[in-house]
C-alpha cells in the first residue's frame, strides 16, 4: 500500500474541505476586482455568512479580501484567485497575475484558482500561467482550480468540443479541478465531463430566474458534473442564502428541480 506524503495528505485534507462527499457547491466572490463594489460585493461580509449558511461549501476571492472572508464562512472552505483583469480595461480576455500559492497560503487558502480563456489570443500566455501555478501549488500540497472558459473569436463557448478540450486543457496541466461554462443540456454536457478524470464543476452564466439557475445545475448533475462554481446568480440574488440553498439541494441532496425550490422558498 503506498503511503501518502505529507504534501500529498495535505492537498487530500484540503480537496476535503471544498465539498461534501465529493460534490462542490463553490460561489466566486473576485468579481470586486472585475466589476467594482456592485452589488453583493460591497457587504461582502453579509454575503459569505448568507451563501455558507445556505450551503455553499466554498467561496474564492482575491488574496486581498482573504481578512473579510475568515470571520464569516462559517467553516467552509477559501480559494484565492491568482488572475484577474478589469471591465474597464483594454481587454477583459487578458488575465495577468494578481498572487501566488504562498501567498494563498499565508491567507489561509485550501486551494487556488486561474482562469483561462482557451481559443483567445491570450491562450498561450494563460497556458504557461496554469503550468507555473500547478508547479508552485505542488510545493505546497495546494489544490487547483482551473477555470477553463471556451472564448475567443469564432469559438462558440457553449459548443461541447470546445468545453470538452478546454477542461482537458486543465487536467494535463495538472488541476485538480475545472471549471467551465455550461452546454445547454444534459446529454451535451456529458460529452464534456467524459472529456477527462477531473471533477467538472460549471459556472453560473448569466443570471436567469430561480427556476432556470435549478434547472441548469439539475442537467449539469445528470450529466455527471461535480458541481457548480456560480457567483452573480447567487452573491447578486435578492436572497443568496436562500438561491444557495436551492442549488445545495441539488448538488448535496439530489433533489430535483421543485423540491429545492422548495428547499430555497421559491414558489417559481
Amino acid at each position: 500500500m503506498t503511503r501518502l506524503t505529507p504534501t500529498d495528505a495535505g492537498r487530500a485534507a484540503r480537496l476535503d474541505r471544498l465539498s461534501t462527499d465529493g460534490n462542490v457547491l463553490m460561489v466566486p466572490m473576485d468579481h470586486g476586482i472585475t466589476m467594482g463594489a456592485v452589488q453583493g460585493l460591497a457587504d461582502i461580509e453579509s454575503t459569505i455568512d448568507a451563501v455558507t449558511r445556505g450551503g455553499a461549501d466554498a467561496v474564492l476571492t482575491q488574496k486581498g479580501i482573504a481578512p473579510r472572508v475568515h470571520p464569516n464562512k462559517n467553516g467552509a472552505g477559501y480559494v484565492v484567485h491568482l488572475n484577474a483583469s478589469t471591465t474597464i480595461g483594454p481587454d477583459e480576455d487578458d488575465k495577468r497575475v494578481t498572487g501566488t500559492v504562498k501567498e494563498a497560503v499565508q491567507a489561509g487558502a485550501d486551494a487556488v484558482s486561474l482562469h483561462l480563456n482557451v481559443g483567445s489570443k491570450y491562450e498561450p500566455k494563460q497556458i504557461e500561467q496554469l503550468a507555473a501555478v500547478t508547479e508552485q501549488a505542488r510545493e505546497f500540497g495546494m489544490p487547483v482550480l482551473a477555470m477553463t472558459y471556451a472564448r475567443g473569436e469564432g469559438v462558440d463557448s457553449t459548443d461541447p468540443e470546445s468545453l470538452g478540450h478546454a477542461v482537458r486543457l486543465g487536467e494535463e496541466l495538472g488541476a485538480d479541478l475545472v471549471k467551465t461554462g455550461y452546454s445547454g443540456d444534459a446529454d451535451s454536457f456529458e460529452r464534456v465531463v467524459e472529456s477527462t478524470e477531473l471533477p467538472v464543476l460549471i459556472a453560473g452564466g448569466s443570471k436567469g430566474t430561480n427556476r432556470q439557475t435549478v434547472e441548469m445545475v439539475r442537467g449539469a448533475m445528470d450529466a455527471g458534473a461535480s458541481g457548480v462554481s456560480m457567483g452573480r446568480s447567487i452573491f447578486q440574488h435578492e436572497r443568496p442564502e436562500a438561491i444557495a440553498s436551492a442549488v445545495s439541494a441539488v448538488i448535496h441532496d439530489d433533489a430535483d428541480v421543485d423540491a429545492a425550490l422548495d428547499a430555497g422558498g421559491f414558489e417559481d
